[in-house]
């Protein structure tokens, strides 16, 4: 019987304020489409690193035939067949816990395979590069790609060895601006989260204030606090969850249009995010902003409505 008079008390809310729920929908709607944007960004971002950083290699420039500025160059011809083997060797043995594969590419092996692709025809610059202008170098997997500083490390200061790079250096400042994108969209959309608090608190309160002379005859026949106040809490839970799952639907609506539908066979080098992980992050949302209401409403009901 109490639930029964709950639920229609909660219905007689929503229905006498229709326009500070569409109101307090619209803000929910609006904030966690952020929040959700900005959890998709850094997942995205996760994505993009565990498959790139997967990939990447640590690769050892040997010197080159000719001039270099680098001191370990000095003799002004490339490493020996002999003193790549000695130098495969020393990467075995001082960086055996860093490096899982070692590659040796000739220059000719890098001309053909890497160079020209890139430079049709070897046209780089307005020169024409042959395979003599390229260096030998040694491509290295490493067990952890945050380890190449190591790596590093060590090899710089070999004889033989003009410089050490990291691929990660491509990718990095991709990585960066896309970690401000999703700052920038938490900041939104925590704003965002404390006006759908603001805004909660204050609708449920001017709700309670249209009811007060109904509040107070329950007061008196002898309903609880709860019973009171809960059809208020649920007005407001209610809203949220409509506004949530908006956001959510919103949210597979991009992923399905701009994500998967457009950029994933425009750019096919990138993993992306998906439906799945708009299905992964969707309940979290929804409890949240559910979570939020209640909240709000308690507090600002617990102020309104003293015993």
């Amino acid at each position: 019987m109490r639930a029964r008079f709950i639920l229609s008390e909660t219905w007689a809310n929503l229905t006498r304020n229709v326009s500070m729920l569409l109101s307090l929908m619209l803000v929910t709607f609006i904030s966690f489409l952020f929040i959700g944007a900005s959890v998709l960004t850094q997942a995205q971002i996760t994505k993009a690193k565990g498959d790139w950083y997967d990939k990447v290699e640590v690769v050892v420039w040997l010197c080159p035939d000719g001039t270099s500025t680098s001191a370990n160059c000095a003799a002004g011809t490339s490493p020996t067949p002999s003193e790549i083997t000695d130098l495969q060797k020393t990467i075995r043995d001082e960086l055996a816990d860093v490096v899982s594969n070692i590659n040796y590419v000739s220059k000719q092996d890098y001309f053909d395979n890497t160079f020209t692709k890139q430079y049709p025809n070897g046209e780089f610059q307005g020169r024409t590069l042959t395979a003599d202008d390229m260096q030998d170098s040694l491509w290295l997997k490493l067990k952890d790609p945050t380890k190449y500083q190591v790596v590093a490390e060590v090899l710089s200061s070999k004889e033989g060895v003009e410089t050490v790079t990291d691929q990660r250096q491509i990718f990095d400042p991709v990585f960066a601006v896309l970690n401000r994108a999703t700052a920038v969209t938490a900041v939104l959309a925590g704003v965002m989260v404390l006006v759908a608090i603001l805004l909660t608190g204050t609708t449920i309160r001017m709700s309670a204030a249209s009811r007060r002379t109904e509040t107070e005859i329950m007061r008196y026949v002898g309903a609880s606090n709860w019973t009171i106040r809960l059809p208020f809490i649920l007005e407001g839970a209610i809203a949220s969850l409509i506004g949530s799952l908006l956001s959510c639907l919103m949210l597979s609506v991009i992923v399905r249009v701009f994500i998967t539908g457009w950029l994933a066979k425009s750019v096919t080098w990138i993993p992306y995010v998906n439906q799945m992980t708009v299905l992964a992050i969707s309940p979290l949302l929804v409890l949240g902003a559910m979570l939020l209401s209640v909240i709000a409403s308690t507090i600002s009901l617990r102020r309104y409505l003293q015993a």
